[in-house]
C-alpha cells in the first residue's frame, strides 16, 4: 500500500539559480488518518513546503502526491481548488461580515441550504461551539475564532488539512489545549493533517510524526520519542528538547571516556579509539548521586514546580544541566555529586577534532 501523501525530493526556489533554494531535495511521507508537523525556527522553509503541498507555489523539481493523485511534479500543478487540500490559516482568515454558520458554510454554495445547516450544525458540535452558528467574529475570543476556522477547512471534508502556525496568536496555555483538542477532532474523523509551527511543545502534543527543518533540508521526519531520544543529527540533539554537549573520547566501540567516567551507549559507533566526540546529556539523564567521586557545583537553579533545573559546573568548566526533585532545593555554589543515568547515550563526532 502506498503513502497517503508522498513529498519526494521537492526543490523551491524564489529566486533563479544560482540562488539558494528555499526547500532543498526534502521527501516525507504521511500514512491515512496520520498528523504530521513540520518544525523549525524561521526563516527555515517549512511554509514554503506547506504552501507547496497546497497549491500556492510551485516546486522545481520533486513531485507531491496524495492519495496516488499528483497534484505537483515536472508536468503538472494542480490549482489549489483542485487539491482537496483544506487550510488554516495563521490569523484565521474569518469574513467579519458573515456570521459563524456562514463562514463555516462558505465553500459549500453548490450544497442545498438544508443539507449546509445540517453540516454547521454538526461541525459546531464537533468543534464545541454549539449555539454559536449566528454570532459573528468579533463576537469570540481568539480560541473560538480559531475554532470557526477549523470547522470552515473541514466542512468540503479535504482529503488532507493543512494549519500554517494556527495556535501562534494564542496565549501559551490556551495554544498546548487547543493543540490536543485539535487532534481529538482531527483524530475522531480520520482526517490526515500537517501542521506548521516553531513551537516544540506544541508539535509534541499535535503530532504523530514531525519533521524538523533546518535552512530548507529535512534533518529528521520521525517519531517525536526518536527525535528527543535518537536525533540523527547533531542540529535536531541540539534544537529538540533541553541539552548540553559533554566532550569525551571513544574507549571502544560503545564505551566513552568522559570527565564523568566511562559511559556506555547502547549504539555501536564506527568510530577508532581515541577518536574525540560529544556526547548529548538531557537534564534528566543526570542523577543527584552523594557517593560519586564526580562533584559539580550549583551555578544557577530554577524552580519548576516538581523539579528543579540546575546549571552545573564541572571542576574542567564545562557546564551540564540536571533536573532534580525540587523537595531537595540545593542552593547556588552547593557542590553535589552527580552520575549519569542515561538509557539513551548520543554520540556526535566533535568538530573541531575533525
Amino acid at each position: 500500500m502506498s503513502h497517503w501523501l508522498q513529498v519526494k525530493n521537492i526543490v523551491c526556489r524564489y529566486e533563479p539559480s544560482p540562488a539558494a533554494p528555499v526547500v532543498d531535495n526534502l521527501s516525507f511521507e504521511l500514512e491515512v488518518g496520520e498528523i504530521g508537523c513540520l518544525l523549525g525556527s524561521s526563516g527555515c522553509g517549512k511554509t514554503t513546503v506547506l504552501r507547496s503541498i497546497a497549491g500556492f507555489q510551485t516546486i522545481e523539481s520533486g513531485s507531491i502526491e496524495l492519495g496516488g493523485r499528483i497534484l505537483s511534479g515536472a508536468k503538472c500543478h494542480l490549482a489549489p481548488e483542485k487539491r482537496q487540500v483544506g487550510m488554516v490559516f495563521q490569523d484565521y482568515a474569518l469574513f467579519p461580515h458573515l456570521t459563524v454558520c456562514d463562514n463555516i458554510t462558505f465553500g459549500l454554495h453548490k450544497m442545498p441550504a438544508k443539507a449546509r445547516e445540517l453540516v454547521c450544525e454538526e461541525l459546531l458540535e464537533l468543534v464545541k461551539l454549539k449555539g454559536f452558528g449566528h454570532r459573528y467574529p468579533h463576537e469570540l475570543s481568539g480560541g473560538q475564532q480559531q475554532r470557526v476556522a477549523l470547522a470552515r477547512a473541514l466542512a468540503p471534508s479535504p482529503a488532507l488539512l493543512l494549519l500554517d502556525e494556527p495556535l501562534s496568536s494564542l496565549d501559551a496555555e490556551l495554544r498546548r489545549g487547543l493543540a490536543l483538542e485539535v487532534r481529538d477532532i482531527l483524530k475522531r474523523r480520520g482526517i490526515s493533517a500537517i501542521m506548521v509551527t516553531h513551537d516544540q511543545e506544541e508539535a509534541f502534543a499535535f503530532a504523530d510524526k514531525i519533521g524538523v527543518l533546518h535552512k530548507g533540508k529535512l534533518e529528521q521526519w520521525d517519531l517525536p520519542f526518536n527525535l528527543y531520544h535518537e536525533p540523527k543529527t547533531r542540529y535536531v540533539a541540539n534544537f529538540i528538547g533541553q541539552g548540553v554537549f559533554l566532550p569525551g573520547f571513544m574507549r571502544d566501540a560503545n564505551t566513552i571516556e568522559t570527565e564523568l567516567g566511562l559511559l556506555q551507549s547502547h549504539k555501536h559507533y564506527p568510530w577508532l579509539s581515541n577518536t574525540a566526540v560529544e556526547i548529548l546529556l538531557r537534564p534528566d539523564d543526570i542523577v543527584e548521586s552523594p557517593d560519586s567521586p564526580y562533584q559539580a557545583k550549583i551555578i544557577r537553579k530554577l524552580f519548576a514546580g516538581t523539579s528543579t533545573l540546575y546549571t552545573l559546573a564541572l571542576p574542567t568548566g564545562s557546564h551540564i544541566e540536571a533536573a532534580l526533585p525540587s523537595h531537595h532545593n540545593f542552593e547556588i555554589d552547593h557542590q553535589i555529586g552527580i552520575r549519569v543515568e542515561a538509557d539513551h547515550l548520543i554520540a556526535f563526532a566533535r568538530q573541531d577534532h575533525q
